[in-house]
């Protein structure tokens, strides 16, 4: 990951390269972390998904999320401290 590129930018752009979702939400909730463990200093540490994406389909909800920390290891291993995701199908999402 590029020192300049934001962590959230970065979640943003491997998801949406690695999942072509129909949308895709990243939300930093650091500020709600401050003074916890794992927060960092600048926030960026928790962050909560919305990812609406075929690729889902036919998929549990452990497999999607399995998908998801597959496609971000890097940031997991790294400045990621807590990750809260929401996974749906389209047709999921229309419902």
């Amino acid at each position: 990951m590029s020192g300049d590129m934001r962590v959230s930018d970065s979640i943003h752009k491997k998801l949406d390269d690695a999942l072509k979702p129909d949308r895709l939400e990243v939300m930093d909730e650091s500020h709600l972390h401050a003074g916890h463990a794992g927060a960092r200093e600048g926030g960026e540490s928790h962050f909560r998904l919305l990812i609406v994406a075929k690729a889902f389909e036919g998929k549990t909800r452990v497999a999607r999320q399995r998908m998801v920390n597959d496609i971000l290891r890097e940031e997991l291993q790294g400045p990621i401290h807590a990750l809260a995701m929401k996974t749906l199908t389209p047709e999921e999402a229309a419902a």
